[in-house]
């Protein structure tokens, strides 16, 4: 930043609201959206809060030695209390690597969370009553500790749902920003 721009913001302190951006790698800050680094290091952050909120949420639910991925995947087979195929659940979780997928499932088999059953060629995977039980408690300790402070901070629902729009949104732009980076 140029000592210009900090006299700026000395001076007037809604220019420093205006002009500084929190990123995580000032190289890669664009003229045309410094915003977009900005939702970047938020991202960084956002996920790795919630991948850690994850893994100690399962952990205080019951289940040790979880990562963030097979809770993740847990609560997707869980879901609907449906069968599903591996590629479905790589579609829907938006994962490329399906041995990293199968891998974390093959663990939850071995847990005794996860069964997997053979129709046709394809395996279809769904939870164990042990895998529906563990996700209940999950659920409970996700409303005692994630939304009662959620409703005590006071963040509102809709401001919520309108930052699940953005990042579903903004994921969609990665997806095609990856496409295009995979063809140079």
């Amino acid at each position: 930043m140029s000592d210009n721009a900090l006299d700026s913001m000395q001076a007037d302190p809604e220019v420093h609201k205006k002009t500084t951006k929190i990123v995580s790698s000032n190289h890669l800050v664009s003229e045309r959206s410094a915003e977009l680094s900005e939702l970047e290091y938020a991202l960084i952050m956002a996920g790795n809060a919630f991948n850690r909120w994850m893994v100690r949420c399962m952990m205080a639910a019951g289940a040790k030695d979880m990562t963030a991925i097979e809770v993740s995947l847990l609560h997707h087979v869980n879901h609907r209390e449906r069968k599903k195929k591996l590629a479905d659940i790589c579609f829907v979780l938006n994962i490329e690597d399906t041995h990293v997928v199968t891998y974390a499932l093959k663990k939850l088999v071995k847990a005794g969370l996860v069964q997997s059953e053979k129709a046709g060629k394809e395996l279809l995977f769904y939870t164990t009553q042990a895998g529906q039980d563990l996700c209940m408690k999950y659920k409970e300790v996700r409303e005692r500790c994630l939304i009662e402070v959620q409703v005590e901070s006071g963040i509102q629902n809709e401001a919520i749902g309108e930052a699940a729009q953005l990042l579903r949104n903004a994921s969609g732009l990665y997806d095609t920003a990856a496409r295009a980076a995979a063809s140079l």
